[in-house]
């Protein structure tokens, strides 16, 4: 699901407003004990063998697919993107939808119903998997927050929307003083080789992958 921008944040009963995670999104896809990590642009990133390692014994159910956020977490638990750049932390997974669930479609449910359902499904204490919550109706207070405590932002979705593209409205919100973001044109440039058709992120995290970093 692909996330559209909005210059200022706003409040609506019919919107849950998320943290936004600054990391590599993912979908991961579990099946017979085993996890992989598919970017968004369909490659699988095989440089995160332990935390799909991690994520298969974690999760609770047999086959699924989620979408959420490959992060690195300081002792505060906000992102540390250079950290997972480079390898120099352990990486965890932040989920925030769930799309299958042992054999069925839930993309056609309303984004708060597979919310619930995974929320369900992730341990309470895990290491490696961690759910992203959220808040209703709130969106300009969560903001806030996230400015105060130099987040990169936040997320906006509408509650009853599937998971569609055509019919779905995701939207992020930058936090422009977010400290992170300076210098980060240079550090992408550098990743992706100076190759203008190379997509940001996902060049950025099979730099990682090739470089075995």
């Amino acid at each position: 699901m692909p996330l559209g921008r909005r210059p200022r944040p706003f409040s609506h009963a019919d919107w849950l407003f998320e943290i936004k995670w600054d990391g590599f999104r993912s979908l991961v896809h579990v099946e017979h004990g085993k996890c992989k990590l598919i970017s968004r642009n369909g490659n699988e990133l095989k440089s995160f063998s332990g935390l799909n390692d991690a994520l298969a014994s974690e999760f609770k159910a047999r086959s699924a697919v989620l979408d959420g956020e490959i992060v690195c977490l300081d002792d505060d638990g906000k992102s540390q993107f250079r950290e997972l750049l480079f390898h120099r932390g352990e990486p965890c997974y932040v989920v925030f939808d769930l799309l299958w669930l042992d054999g069925g479609d839930l993309r056609y449910l309303p984004l708060i119903d597979r919310k619930q359902r995974l929320r369900s499904l992730i341990p309470s204490r895990g290491e490696r998997l961690l759910y992203c919550d959220h808040v209703e109706h709130h969106g300009e207070r969560l903001f806030q927050l996230a400015c105060e405590q130099d987040l990169e932002g936040i997320v906006a979705k509408r509650k009853f929307d599937p998971y569609l593209e055509h019919h779905t409205s995701w939207l992020k919100i930058r936090n422009r003083s977010y400290s992170q973001w300076v210098g980060r044109e240079k550090l992408f440039e550098r990743e992706r080789g100076g190759d203008p058709d190379f997509h940001v992120w996902d060049g950025c995290a099979l730099a990682c992958a090739s470089a075995g970093m």
